[in-house]
């Protein structure tokens, strides 16, 4: 009668259980999101420098009674370059206020993108050193949050907004934001 050494079943043993979560994650509606904590969470403050003379986020900015959206951006960011029409639409279309967050940017190049491209928020800060996006747990610009009236995440969009993102995760987000309002 011959025994089988534990070792010789390890790694058969450590295959299987890898198969398994590597299963488990295709089976995710969207393997590709990442999570955030923050959804369905009050947000959190939104300390920012000035940016040139715009208008700073007031504490009251993401819970008064209306859908906001805080965007994460920089003039570095190629992406946030492709979203930036897609977010002025949104400001217009949809009448959504949109808060900047500048992030780990030169102010001048901030500016700067702004007056080449327009300015679709209504109040934006400079986060030069990152802790506002490490608050909300960024994981890179650009990025997005809809917040209901009542200042909570109802929803995260990692990467740039698109018709795409804002058929499939936005524009519901901002209409059940909306309804949580006016039930």
């Amino acid at each position: 009668m011959s025994r089988t050494p534990w070792l010789a079943i390890l790694p058969p043993a450590m295959f299987a259980g890898l198969a398994i979560l590597f299963y488990a994650g295709m089976q995710r509606d969207d393997p590709d999101a990442l999570p955030s904590t923050l959804v369905g969470r009050l947000a959190p403050a939104l300390d920012l420098a000035p940016l040139g003379d715009l208008p700073l986020p007031d504490a009251a900015a993401l819970s008064d009674g209306g859908v906001t959206l805080v965007n994460f951006w920089a003039s570095w960011c190629a992406p946030c370059r492709v979203e930036h029409p897609f977010l002025e639409g949104l400001a217009a279309r949809e009448g959504v206020d949109i808060v900047g967050v500048n992030y780990k940017d030169a102010p001048a190049n901030a500016l700067g993108f702004l007056e080449e491209l327009g300015n679709p928020y209504v109040a934006t800060g400079a986060d030069a050193q990152g802790r506002v996006a490490r608050d909300w747990g960024v994981y890179g610009v650009p990025e997005t949050f809809v917040i209901d009236g009542d200042g909570i995440v109802v929803a995260r969009v990692a990467g740039p907004v698109t018709q795409r993102t804002i058929d499939s995760t936005v524009a519901p987000a901002i209409a059940a934001a909306r309804d949580t309002a006016n039930p």
